[in-house]
């Protein structure tokens, strides 16, 4: 069975997928339930918060700022690439693949 994902962004859909390779039989019970796409835009949404609220954290953290963007961009760039990065990392393994 084909679950169509429209309107459910690409954490949900990385959850899905884990979902579907690791636990199908809880898409099953939520398939049956009528709650699979609900639970996979909250999941998104959650994600979603968590990353922009760490990435926002971390820049702070390690100054990152906008005097940086405007005098050294490819400083900028490479400094938010990475937090950027390291906080993907962190959402696929606290949020979407369990």
């Amino acid at each position: 069975m084909k679950d169509n994902l429209k309107g459910v962004g690409i954490w949900g859909q990385r959850h899905y997928q884990y979902l579907k390779e690791n636990k199908p039989s809880v898409i099953g019970v939520m398939r049956l339930n009528g709650n699979l796409i609900s639970y996979l835009q909250s999941v998104n949404g959650q994600a979603d918060e968590m990353y922009f609220q760490l990435v926002k954290q971390l820049a702070n953290q390690e100054g990152i700022t906008e005097e940086l963007k405007r005098n050294d961009q490819m400083a900028w760039v490479a400094a938010m690439n990475n937090i950027r990065d390291r906080v993907n990392e962190t959402v696929l393994n606290e949020l979407i693949f369990v």
